[in-house]
């Protein structure tokens, strides 16, 4: 028999009452033969409703039964026992075999609402929640315009007129979490009087491909629950949007950090949105914010908690101002976002398959070779570790000793430095103007270069 509860000890005297006549009602009346039954506590009934065995979920007050919620008067009462002597225990843990549990007795629908919440591979949507990954460099100082600054890998800042900042990946974290590394905010010129437009936001922006499974845009579509670890020193309101670019509609929601310098778990849940659309291509889908500064822009509305079209004066209402002084600062960590309206244990991944996620997006190597073409000129190949999202813009580190010509040494082709064939896969480049040379020699990229798919949307 399914079964939802304790288990119950070996034990006699057990009395067997009238089935109830569910109503819609949370409380009945116990009886037996027709007449009201008082039992000697709740533990010591078992009742079965709808085929389920319900144990621990009920309350009893004399001869009345409470369930706490409603029981829809569709339902069936199988029977009700009560044992007079003895008490409904929890069984002992590896007590209960696989044998002694019916083929297809535990389904999802007698399972309680997010019991096993979010059981999946990679249902964290965000990459790099973590933020253990950062190619790019770990700190980045007098930030204080733009949006290409990436202080870990997948989350990027985007800011106007909101302070200067030091932004960094910190060793500050949650202790206990299995959490190593935090992206850190830091004041450094406090702007305390904001402009209309200003804005300070920590995001990640999401390929649209990878929420195909959220089904936008229908009466199915999935609710998602971000969660996250955040400490400030600035306590009061902040506020969570997701900005859906397909559609351009958009959905906020606030949360509150409570207590000063201090690490704090926060969860949010956000509706499916069924009028939504999401297309299935490799461009922005969602763009996830973490809103700590905003001007009147974005702050003069009502606040926009369910999914609409977007209104930017009603994403940030009630947002407080991180930068009103130096002494302001925020980590975040532990970034999971999920189907469902609970949230589950942060989803760790191995160390190469998150890097390898933040690599199709950002590649950072030197991992060239090619040869000497003619006696003053070289071409490379470099293969990517994994495909792009698209054919990246390549971005070469140096200028100065960029070709290591082997058994000869190194050596500045600064004439020229070009791209001349680029796909998700790799590049092929050259370099002109070098020193003479014999032809044919092999060589290889002497300076890191950087190949760059990332996703954009402004604010």
């Amino acid at each position: 028999m399914p079964y939802v509860g304790r288990s119950t000890d070996k034990i006699s005297n057990v009395e067997v009452l009238d089935n109830i006549t569910f109503n819609g009602s949370s409380s009945y009346t116990l009886q037996k033969g027709g007449s009201n039954f008082t039992p000697s506590s709740a533990n010591t009934l078992l009742l079965s409703i709808d085929g389920v065995v319900q144990a621990g979920n009920f309350t009893v007050s004399g001869s009345t039964i409470d369930f706490g919620t409603a029981v829809a008067g569709t339902s069936t009462c199988d029977f009700i026992l009560h044992y007079g002597v003895g008490l409904i225990t929890t069984p002992a843990d590896g007590t209960v075999t696989e044998a002694k549990i019916g083929s297809g007795a535990v389904t999802s629908a007698k399972l309680a609402s997010g019991a096993v919440p979010n059981q999946s591979a990679f249902k964290n949507i965000i990459i790099n929640g973590d933020m253990s990954i950062a190619q790019r460099g770990t700190s980045f100082s007098s930030i204080s315009a733009g949006n290409g600054t990436y202080p870990v890998d997948r989350f990027r800042n985007n800011m106007s007129t909101g302070g200067t900042w030091t932004i960094s990946q910190d060793t500050d974290v949650p202790s206990g979490q299995g959490f190593v590394k935090s992206v850190k905010y830091d004041c450094t010129t406090a702007n305390a009087s904001l402009s209309a437009g200003s804005f300070v936001i920590f995001q990640q922006l999401i390929e649209a491909q990878n929420l195909q499974y959220l089904k936008y845009g229908t009466a199915n579509a999935e609710n998602l629950t971000a969660s996250f670890w955040v400490k400030s020193n600035k306590t009061g309101t902040y506020i969570v949007d997701i900005y859906a670019d397909d559609g351009t509609r958009q959905i906020s929601k606030s949360y509150t950090i409570d207590s000063a310098n201090t690490w704090e778990k926060k969860t949010l849940t956000f509706p499916g949105d069924t009028s939504g659309v999401i297309n299935n291509d490799n461009g922005t889908g969602f763009q996830f914010d973490f809103w700590l500064v905003a001007g009147t822009n974005y702050t003069s509305g009502t606040l926009n908690t369910s999914w609409n079209s977007n209104t930017n004066a009603n994403r940030v209402v009630g947002q407080v101002n991180l930068a009103d002084s130096t002494s302001n600062y925020i980590n975040i960590t532990g970034v999971q976002l999920e189907v469902g309206t609970t949230a589950s244990d942060f989803e760790f991944l191995p160390h190469d398959v998150n890097l390898q996620r933040c690599q199709r997006y950002f590649y950072k190597s030197s991992n060239a070779n090619g040869t000497l073409y003619n006696a003053t000129d070289a071409a490379m190949n470099m293969t990517f570790p994994v495909t792009m999202r698209a054919a990246p813009t390549i971005t070469f580190g140096s200028t100065t000793n960029n070709v290591n010509r082997f058994g000869i040494g190194d050596a500045s082709y600064a004439t020229s430095q070009n791209v001349f064939d680029n796909t998700v896969d790799g590049t092929a480049m050259y370099f002109t103007g070098g020193p003479s040379s014999t032809i044919g020699i092999f060589v290889l990229l002497n300076n890191d270069l950087t190949a760059s798919a990332e996703l954009w949307l402004i604010v």
